[in-house]
C-alpha cells in the first residue's frame, strides 16, 4: 500500500498508518507530496514498488488536488481511498471520513451560541460526530474490482 502524505501535516498520520500496516502485515510505502508537480512521480513510485492501493492522507493541500489524484489513480489502475465523500462522488473509489455537511451544522450551532452571548473561550472544542463510508461502484467496475455484499451493506452511500 502506498500512502500520499503531505509532510506539513506532521508525522502523526504516518505513525498511525505505519502501525496499522504492521498490524495487518502490509508493506507500506510513504510518499511525500510537497507540490502538485510531485503527483505524477508519486504514482509512478507507487507503481514501481508494486503498490496495490493508495491511501490519500488527510490534508487541505492533498484535498485541493483531488481531481489530479483521482485521474492518476485511474490511469495507474490503483484503487484509492479518500477522506471526503465528495471525492468519491467525483470519481474516487472509496472514502471514509467526517461528514462535511454535519461539520458545517456543528459549526453553525457554535456560531449561534456565540451570537447569543456565549464566550468562545467557554465553549468546548468539538470533534466531528458523523463519519461516512462511501463507495463508487462505477469506479470499482472500471478497476475490475468486485465489491462484497458485506461492504455494500455497511456503506452510507453507494454512488453508481
Amino acid at each position: 500500500m502506498a500512502v500520499l502524505w503531505d509532510p506539513t501535516t506532521g508525522a502523526s498520520q504516518v505513525t498511525l498508518v505505519e502501525n496499522s500496516a504492521r498490524a495487518f502485515k502490509l508493506k507500506l510505502q510513504v510518499i511525500e507530496v510537497r507540490s502538485r508537480d510531485d503527483l505524477t512521480g508519486a504514482f509512478r513510485a507507487a507503481q514501481e514498488q508494486q503498490a496495490e492501493a493508495v491511501n490519500v492522507g488527510s490534508s487541505p493541500f492533498l484535498a485541493s488536488l483531488y481531481r489530479e489524484i483521482i485521474d492518476l489513480a485511474a490511469s495507474h489502475r490503483l484503487p484509492a481511498i479518500y477522506q471526503w465523500k465528495e471525492h468519491t462522488e467525483a470519481g474516487g473509489l472509496i472514502s471514509y471520513g467526517p461528514s462535511l455537511a454535519a461539520m458545517f451544522r456543528q459549526a453553525a450551532t457554535i456560531v449561534v451560541k456565540v451570537l447569543r452571548g456565549a464566550k468562545p473561550a467557554d465553549l468546548p472544542v468539538e470533534q466531528p460526530i458523523k463519519f461516512e463510508l462511501a463507495i463508487n461502484l462505477e469506479t470499482a467496475k472500471t478497476l475490475g474490482l468486485a465489491v462484497s455484499p458485506t461492504l455494500l451493506a455497511r456503506v452510507d452511500e453507494v454512488i453508481e
